[in-house]
């Protein structure tokens, strides 16, 4: 089941920082953490900051920005691990087969690319499965298929 979705993209590289200097920074407008924003974050976690540990540290990053803006990570709501999880091998994939050296070039290819659609991690993962509590608590491994590596 696919989903049409036309990602709002960036126009400049210092946004995309921005974004996520503004997520590390708890900083960043509620409205703003947006489907691509938590894309573009990823990216910009992977390719350009080396000091963190995304594996390790993500799940911490988003929760703590969640509850800065006011928001609550439990069984139905905020951080969702399976499916950041998901997206985060997307986003490694999307990284280890481009050639595009500017930040929001990268991002907004990928945002276009198949990583970037909103229904990606179904491909990997049944609905039951994806939104159960368990699967939003901690990483669920995929029913479908093996995320890429």
């Amino acid at each position: 089941m696919t989903t049409e979705f036309s990602p709002r993209l960036f126009e400049r590289d210092t946004d995309i920082r921005a974004l996520g200097e503004g997520l590390l920074a708890c900083t960043l407008p509620r409205a703003a953490w947006t489907h691509e924003a938590h894309l573009g974050a990823c990216l910009w976690l992977l390719s350009e900051r080396p000091d963190i540990d995304v594996d390790a540290e993500i799940a911490g990053i988003i929760r703590r920005f969640n509850e800065s803006v006011g928001g609550v990570n439990d069984d139905t709501q905020g951080y969702h691990d399976s499916i950041t999880r998901a997206y985060v091998a997307g986003v490694r994939l999307f990284l280890s087969e481009t050639d595009k050296t500017e930040l929001a070039a990268r991002v907004n290819a990928m945002l276009l690319s198949d990583v970037g659609r909103r229904d990606w991690p179904l491909r990997f993962y049944s609905r039951d499965v994806l939104f159960s509590v368990p699967a939003r608590r901690g990483f669920v491994e995929p029913d479908l298929m093996p995320l890429p590596e």
